[in-house]
């Protein structure tokens, strides 16, 4: 797929199809009154609603030839959110590639309000982009990649040379995208604990990162316990996979990111039901995220550095498997009770964050599809933010803001602490009440935190894929929450 940058009018009647805007039922364009009448009066004899991402494809008659339209949907001004330009744009890539579409023109001088040209640029090239992929890895016969696709941003702009940065930025973090996105949706018999391992060794000596795997013998030497216990009932070993980017300043202490990577969650002994077990394999959707981020912090080069580590294991109930009851030792020395093997996320992210301190970092932020409570309180709209650094919460959510990703920050209190302590160990793996379960995993993690160490735990479990086809996206994963994570990094 290609994008460019042309700092003219959109040539009507060419070879371009035209991709427009709809809010509050007008057209977004500038400049030409003929066309703003005509999809005005298209708009009100197809009763075309402009709802979010609706992408209706026509011709009008224009000045000299006929031109083809997309028009996409933004919902209600009073309603906007940048995830509805992100997502209204795939969804007009997507209709116009089913169209037969080659080339799509975007005009750039006409923005929502309150959206700069170059945030303009950003959001549609990279919406564009993830419009264009799909998953068919394991489908016989399957057909390349359509790479003909164009996407031309016309003008005219205020600043070329920002517009060009904004549109570069894009397409480094959407290549990121697209490159994590198969491994994501791959199933876990592909996806094995091992094959991420490698895939991630390739991935840092492609970008330049640092990288090192922990395998079963040295998670045992360094007793994460928590972690080998959830894989105990596997045949797949364990790992925790480290990808190290050094900013500009040696010095300088940087942000660790941890990614919960289940590469198949059974429940364990705690068995899941049967239906909808197969979508299990997106239990490692955290770690695919921290995988994105990587790789765009790579070739975006930050002013500070980025250490993004996975753990990583698969759920199983096999003979070795840990039972409900059992009492394990963690790499931090804290005795736990497991008293559900299906809570296993907060096991191996307790390793993990306790191994990440070796690191000095100034901040960490792990990401997981941690709780199915989350998606009871707040569905599938909108991903939990908990932490112990207010002002950490709060930066996440406005980067979520810019990036086109909704955050939620929930609870953290003294009583969902307590609400983890054990019986017989230090603490429990689920609490004692039926209540507030997103904010008491996130208690049980914030027992391996340091309070001096900033960190924020982002709970993704009702966002990280789609189980039915979307205007802007085929079903699988979303990589929610890399694109914040990026825009948090290069604000910091």
């Amino acid at each position: 797929m290609k994008f460019s940058l042309k700092p003219r009018p959109l040539n009507p009647g060419g070879s371009e199809c035209r991709i427009v805007f709809i809010q509050d039922k007008k057209p977004l364009i500038s400049g030409d009154s003929d066309l703003e009448a005509q999809i005005s009066a298209q708009i009100k004899k197809t009763g075309f609603s402009g709802d979010f991402a609706q992408t209706p494809v026509f011709s009008i008659l224009g000045k000299t030839n006929p031109e083809e339209l997309i028009l996409t949907g933004l919902g209600p001004r009073k309603h906007f959110r940048m995830e509805y330009l992100e997502r209204a744009a795939a969804a007009a890539l997507r209709a116009g590639k089913k169209a037969g579409v080659k080339v799509l023109a975007v005009s750039a001088d006409a923005p929502p309000a309150g959206v700069s040209e170059t945030d303009f640029v950003h959001a549609v090239a990279r919406g564009a982009a993830w419009g264009n992929y799909g998953f068919n890895l394991f489908k016989t016969g399957r057909k390349k990649r359509d790479h003909e696709l164009s996407v031309v941003f016309t003008g005219p702009f205020k600043n070329s040379a920002a517009c060009r940065n904004a549109l570069t930025r894009a397409e480094l973090e959407s290549s990121a995208l697209l490159a994590t996105a198969d491994l994501a949706n791959t199933p876990a018999n592909e996806a094995t604990p091992q094959k991420i391992s490698d895939w991630a060794k390739k991935t840092a000596k492609e970008n330049g990162l640092g990288f090192s795997s922990l395998n079963k013998a040295e998670l045992k030497k360094k007793n994460c316990n928590a972690l080998l216990a959830v894989a105990a009932g596997s045949a797949q070993d364990a790992k925790i996979i480290t990808l190290e980017y050094k900013g500009p300043n040696p010095k300088s202490r940087p942000v660790v990111l941890i990614g919960k990577t289940i590469t198949f969650d059974s429940g364990g002994i705690s068995l899941k039901p049967g239906k909808g077990m197969n979508w299990m394999q997106y239990d490692k959707c955290g770690g695919m995220a921290v995988l994105a981020v990587m790789q765009m912090v790579a070739q975006l080069k930050p002013e500070t550095s980025v250490i993004g580590m996975l753990a990583v294991a698969e759920n199983m109930p096999g003979g070795s498997a840990a039972r409900p009851g059992d009492i394990i030792k963690s790499h931090a020395g804290k005795t736990i009770e497991i008293l559900n093997t299906d809570a296993e996320g907060r096991l191996i992210l307790a390793d993990a964050l306790s191994l990440a301190q070796q690191h000095n970092p100034s901040a960490m932020v792990d990401i997981a599809t941690l709780t199915g409570a989350v998606i009871t309180a707040l569905g599938h709209t909108a991903a939990a933010v908990l932490g112990n650094d207010p002002d950490l919460n709060r930066s996440l959510i406005r980067a979520g803001a810019a990036a086109g990703e909704r955050f939620w920050e929930m609870p953290l209190w003294p009583e969902h602490t307590d609400d983890m302590n054990g019986t017989f160990a230090d603490l429990q793996n689920i609490g004692r009440s039926d209540g507030a379960k997103t904010s008491t995993a996130a208690a049980f993690l914030a027992s391996f935190v340091p309070e001096t160490i900033p960190w924020a735990h982002l709970d993704i479990a009702g966002t990280a894929w789609e189980e039915t086809s979307k205007p802007w996206m085929d079903p699988g994963a979303t990589l929610f929450g890399a694109r914040t994570l990026i825009e948090w990094i290069n604000g910091l």
